[in-house]
C-alpha cells in the first residue's frame, strides 16, 4: 500500500509539471501570435475548366483502346500547335478570353457565410475585367433580415462593378436567400429548386402564465413606448402586439419594394404571399430567368470561358480545429447508425 501510495504521489507531481509546462508553453506562442499577427485567411483560385479536362482525360483513358487514344491525342497536339501558331499571328487581333468566377454561397439563419463572401467579391473585383462574368451558386432558406439585406449588399458590389451576374439555385433560394438572388441579371434554377416565400415571419414562446402559476414575477422596464413589444416572460398586451405586427407588415413592405425594383418583370402582389414555387414553376411567374443547374451553365461554357472558382479559406485556431474534428467524427458516427437503422427498417 505504502508503493502504491508514493507511485500515486509520484504521478500527481508529474502530471502537475508536464501541465505548468504545457501551459508556459501555450502562452508563449500566445504572445508570439499577438506580436506576429498572421492573415486571418487567405483566397484560394481553383481551375474549374482543368478540372473538367482531367475528368474527361480520365474517362477517355478508362474507356478508348489504346491506339484510338494514341491518335487522340496526336490530333489535339496538332490543333494546339495550329492554336498557338495563330495566336502569335493574330496576337493583337484577338479578343482576351473571357473568365467566369464562381462564388459559393451556402446560407444559415443568420447568413454567416456573407464573411467569407465580402472577402471573395472583393479579391475578384482588384482582377476582373469588363468581359468577366461571375456565377455565385446560391443555397438559402432564408433568415435574418439584417443579415440577408448585408448579403444582398455584398452581390451588388459586383454589379455596381461592371459584371454581369447569375445566380444559379440548384436546391432553394427562398425568402432572404431569394432577395440575394434577385440582385443578379440572370438566375438559374434547377427543375426543382425552391424559390420565392417572399414573406416575413417572427415567432416567440411566452411563458408568464406558467411563471404566474408558480408565483415567480419578471420585471421589463424600459424607456420609450415600444422599446419593447413582445417578451417571452412578461405579460403582452394588445397594444404591443398591434405594434409587433404592423412591425412586420412593415419589413414585409419593404422586401417587396426591394425585390420589384430588382425583378420588376415579375407581379409582385401575386408572388409575395410567403408561398414557395418550385423551379418550373418559378419560371412561369417570372421569378427566374430559366432552368438550368450551375453544372449545366458552366459545361455550356467552357470551350469559350476560363473557369475559376473564388473560394476564401479563414484561418481556423487550434480550438476550432478540434471543434471541427469532434463534429466530424460525431457526424461519421451518427451517419454509421443511420445507415444501419435504415437498412434494417427500411430497406
Amino acid at each position: 500500500m505504502a508503493f502504491l501510495a508514493e507511485y500515486g504521489l509520484f504521478l500527481a507531481k508529474l502530471v502537475t509539471v508536464v501541465a505548468g509546462i504545457l501551459f508556459l508553453v501555450a502562452g508563449i506562442i500566445a504572445i508570439g501570435q499577438r506580436r506576429h499577427k498572421e492573415p486571418d485567411g487567405h483566397i484560394e483560385v481553383k481551375d474549374l475548366g482543368a478540372r473538367f479536362e482531367d475528368f474527361e482525360d480520365d474517362i477517355k483513358h478508362a474507356i478508348l483502346p489504346e491506339d484510338e487514344l494514341k491518335a487522340l491525342y496526336k490530333e489535339q497536339q496538332k490543333a494546339e500547335k495550329r492554336e498557338q501558331k495563330a495566336r502569335k499571328k493574330n496576337k493583337d487581333a484577338e479578343p482576351e478570353r473571357k473568365r467566369i468566377f464562381v462564388l459559393d454561397f451556402d446560407g444559415d439563419i443568420k447568413a454567416s457565410a456573407v464573411d467569407n463572401l465580402r472577402e471573395e467579391i472583393s479579391a475578384l473585383l482588384t482582377v476582373a475585367k469588363p468581359q468577366d462574368s461571375v456565377l455565385v451558386r446560391l443555397e438559402s432558406s432564408g433568415g435574418m433580415v439584417h443579415s440577408y439585406g448585408l448579403a444582398a449588399s455584398q452581390l451588388q458590389r459586383i454589379v455596381k462593378g461592371g459584371l454581369p451576374l447569375t445566380v444559379a439555385v440548384d436546391r432553394v433560394a427562398a425568402s432572404g436567400g431569394y432577395m440575394m438572388a434577385c440582385i443578379a441579371q440572370q438566375i438559374i434554377a434547377a427543375p426543382f429548386a425552391i424559390i420565392g416565400s417572399i414573406g416575413v415571419m417572427a415567432q416567440l414562446p411566452n411563458f408568464h402564465r406558467l411563471l404566474k402559476k408558480h408565483d415567480v414575477d419578471v420585471e421589463l422596464h424600459t424607456a420609450g413606448e415600444f422599446k419593447r413589444t413582445l417578451t417571452m416572460f412578461g405579460e403582452n398586451t394588445e397594444k404591443g402586439r398591434r405594434k409587433f405586427l404592423q412591425e412586420l407588415e412593415d419589413t414585409h413592405v419593404l422586401f417587396k419594394q426591394f425585390v420589384a425594383q430588382h425583378r420588376p418583370q415579375l407581379n409582385i402582389d401575386t408572388t409575395a404571399t410567403g408561398e414557395i414555387w418550385y423551379g418550373t414553376q418559378a419560371l412561369e411567374q417570372s421569378l427566374i430567368d430559366a432552368v438550368s443547374t450551375s453544372d449545366e451553365f458552366l459545361m455550356a461554357r467552357r470551350a469559350d470561358h476560363d473557369l475559376f472558382l473564388v473560394q476564401y479559406v479563414a484561418k481556423k485556431s487550434w480550438q476550432e480545429k478540434l471543434g471541427v474534428a469532434a463534429e466530424m467524427g460525431i457526424d461519421k458516427a451518427l451517419n454509421r447508425w443511420l445507415n444501419r437503422f435504415a437498412t434494417r427498417f427500411f430497406w
